[in-house]
């Protein structure tokens, strides 16, 4: 693999899935998920990589899947395993708390929320490919939740259509290690450009945008 140039203009952080559900204690699926995620240090890192991001400019687009509602799937000819255990657990609950973002990841002025996914992709039946080429993005850096399922799917379907992936091992998380291998050293390598670390990532994102105070110029003395 070359090593990426992440320019501001063309790079974007695709989070998928921040709730409460998956990031929160107390969430539905956070004790699934906790093991690894605290071995890998998933909620700094994420909070490091979101800040850096901002800081140097770069748009952010919000990845969500679908949130529950009573009936979503019951009458499908063909759910898969995940969505018969959302139709049981009720992840990421619309109006409930664990289908609410993560505090520390909630949109902001300015961030792209996409159309929330039904299954593992963040761009099948969405607006994602729409948003970013509109935006002119050409490189994403995925980033959230699971790493063999959402995860894996929208950073390989991002580049079935084109676009330069980045995958951040450290900024997601499974339900085993078993699954984070099979991720990011297996099936990653097949699909995406780049494999970073978060340290790695940071280090080769554009630095951070400086933005001049405004001074206030004193009223110039009259003349007597």
């Amino acid at each position: 693999m070359t090593q990426p140039a992440y320019e501001k203009r063309s790079t974007a952080l695709l989070f998928v899935d921040p709730y409460n559900d998956f990031l929160s204690e107390g969430g539905k699926i956070w004790p699934r998920v906790k093991e690894i995620a605290e071995e890998v240090g998933l909620i700094d890192n994420l909070r490091r990589i979101d800040k850096a991001v901002r800081d140097a400019g770069l748009r952010v687009f919000i990845v969500p899947h679908r949130r529950w509602e009573p009936g979503d799937y019951e009458c499908w000819c063909f759910p898969n395993p995940t969505q018969r255990a959302i139709m049981k657990r009720h992840s990421f609950a619309r109006g409930e708390w664990g289908g609410d973002w993560h505090p520390d990841f909630a949109p902001r002025p300015g961030d792209i929320v996409v159309k929330e996914h039904w299954a593992q992709s963040g761009f099948a039946n969405t607006d994602l490919d729409q948003q970013l080429r509109q935006h002119g993005i050409t490189h994403v850096l995925v980033v959230g939740l699971l790493a063999n399922t959402c995860i894996e799917s929208t950073g390989r379907y991002a580049m079935e259509l084109g676009f330069h992936v980045t995958l951040v091992r450290d900024a997601t998380a499974a339900f085993s290690r078993e699954m984070m291998h099979a991720a990011h050293e297996l099936n990653g390598p097949t699909f995406a450009h780049a494999i970073l670390t978060t340290r790695d990532l940071l280090e080769r994102l554009p630095p951070a945008e400086v933005h001049a105070s405004k001074t206030v110029e004193p009223d110039p003395v009259r003349l007597r």
